[in-house]
């Protein structure tokens, strides 16, 4: 009886892990302008919003890895490899159609960052070094996973 309710169980849990994927997926569509937003009936380019939910769901396959069913982790990849390519298109054509009209991009897109040059480092003064300590060269601790930060590019 006990191995009944576990199995059962286990296809409820792999069920609502599908369910959260495709849910941030959609979010993440709706934010690409793939879905027309539902109280405009139109669609929306937010490119902020849709990296935060393609984001989530790249942290959420990295913290499951080697945990996940095989329908897991293919729903999971899947959708995060669609929503990236997505990314991809929506960044590249939300850019040229505001150079187009000689505008930035709209509001909400990410703007491909350029290359920039460093700073020219300062000499320190009398006045800067007595006022401020510098900081010091290496870090003091050690690298933690804890203080790993996830970053994906997805686009120029």
């Amino acid at each position: 009886m006990a191995e009944v309710q576990k199995t059962t169980l286990s296809g409820e849990l792999s069920q609502r892990f599908i369910e959260f994927v495709i849910m941030h997926a959609q979010n993440a569509a709706l934010f690409l302008g793939q879905i027309p937003n539902p109280k405009t009936g139109e669609a929306e380019i937010n490119l902020d919003l849709a990296r935060m939910f393609i984001d989530q769901l790249a942290m959420i396959q990295e913290k499951t890895r080697g945990n996940l069913t095989s329908e897991e982790a293919k729903v999971l990849s899947n959708a995060l490899s669609n929503l990236q390519m997505a990314f991809v298109e929506a960044s590249g054509s939300a850019q040229p159609e505001a150079a187009r009209r000689g505008e930035s991009a709209p509001e909400g897109t990410a703007q491909p960052e350029s290359p920039k040059a460093a700073p020219p480092p300062q000499q320190p003064t009398e006045e800067s070094s007595a006022a401020e300590p510098s900081a010091p060269i290496s870090p003091t601790e050690p690298e933690t996973e804890s203080r790993k930060k996830f970053t994906k590019s997805y686009g120029p």
